[in-house]
């Protein structure tokens, strides 16, 4: 089956900027966003980070992608995917629906990370400094993905985002 769409999934600790990634990335491609934050809140307005939550939230956003790819849409997925299973599973999504996949995965100094994480204000993402630490610990090693620094300034992010898309 020719590819028609794609797939990408923007992945990494809380801080490292992947929703600023994932919006540029979604700008390249023309490509609806899919937060993970956005979408637990939708489901769960006062969550708990439960397990259960976590595979519903996840079970929804592949659902909602699975929707728009079936449209011929791009996608972008915007989430930490920790877990490897979660990220062959978006791949596995792409492959039924004939979409090119892309994995990126969003890293950042981290004391740069946790000052973000800090000044959040307003934002989905209830991810904290302890969080942070603890998925740091937890993050599977991600195999073969493009990979975006978000250490530095805007204009450097963009510019590889631009470079890979």
């Amino acid at each position: 089956m020719p590819t028609t769409t794609s797939l990408a999934v923007v992945c990494g600790l809380p801080g490292a900027g992947k929703t600023t990634v994932a919006r540029a990335v979604g700008d390249r491609l023309d490509a609806e966003v899919l937060r993970t934050d956005v979408v637990r809140k939708e489901l769960f307005p006062s969550p708990e980070y439960t397990a259960e939550e976590s595979r519903r939230t996840y079970e929804a956003v592949f659902d909602r992608a699975g929707t728009l790819l079936a449209d011929g849409d791009p996608v972008v997925l915007d989430g930490t995917f920790r877990r490897a299973a979660r990220r062959d599973r978006a791949r596995t999504l792409a492959d039924r629906h004939g979409a090119d996949f892309r994995l990126v995965r969003v890293v950042c100094e981290e004391a740069v990370a946790k000052e973000r994480i800090r000044a959040r204000e307003g934002d989905a993402s209830d991810a904290d400094v302890e969080v942070y630490d603890l998925l740091r610990e937890e993050f599977e090693p991600v195999a073969d993905p493009a990979v975006v620094d978000n250490s530095g300034d805007l204009d450097e992010t963009r510019a590889r985002v631009r470079e890979l898309f």
